[in-house]
């Protein structure tokens, strides 16, 4: 695996409070003892202080809703159970990036409502713009905004790294369908510790 420098970036997406926090509302969804068991945190942390080192764009992908949730759709299961928990509110601390991986200057930021990090936001228009040619990308929750994520962004033409050690799910059974089974002839596959090595 090769990535070049200055056409790669880092995509963090939804690694906040309400999603892998264990005081979030989904606290007992396994979402947090998932991340916590497979310190996906710390390897996180471990690969944008990497990326940063190395000049790769690092972008944080943050799901906000507004307060009410009155622009969200609750046309799937997903979006319902956000709303009904009333999570991922702007200026709530479940919204709010998990401790230790807080945007620094020269980070981006995007925010999004739907499950892709791709869709209706500016992500695809600022990867252009920075002439990113590759993703990495890492987060939560692997067989939702992971998955939707990587097959986007292969669809508009990226090639496509997910890290296997840098993402979290709810279950060891649904990281073995997302990873194992449904982004294997989408994504190269690695871990935090190949994504380094090749940058280095």
């Amino acid at each position: 695996m090769k990535l070049e420098r200055g056409r790669t970036a880092l995509l963090a997406i939804d690694l906040q409070n309400d999603t892998v926090g264990e005081e979030g509302p989904f606290g007992d969804s396994g979402a947090p003892a998932f991340a916590r068991e497979h310190s996906v945190i710390e390897n996180v942390m471990r690969l944008v202080e990497a990326c940063r080192a190395a000049e790769l764009q690092v972008i944080h992908v943050w799901h906000v809703d507004e307060p009410g949730h009155k622009d969200s759709t609750t046309n799937a299961e997903l979006f319902r159970g956000i709303a009904a928990a009333d999570a991922l509110v702007r200026g709530t601390w479940g919204v709010r990036p998990v401790p230790g991986l807080e945007p620094l200057e020269g980070d981006v930021v995007v925010e999004k409502q739907r499950m892709s990090s791709f869709n209706s936001t500016t992500l695809d228009t600022k990867l252009r713009g920075l002439r990113v040619t590759t993703v990495v990308v890492c987060g939560a929750w692997t067989n939702w905004a992971i998955e939707h994520t990587c097959r986007d962004a292969a669809d508009l033409g990226y090639e496509v790294v997910v890290v296997t050690d840098g993402t979290a799910t709810i279950s060891a059974e649904f990281q073995d369908a997302a990873l194992n089974f449904a982004l294997t002839t989408v994504a190269t596959r690695a871990s935090v510790d190949d994504v380094i090595a090749a940058l280095q």
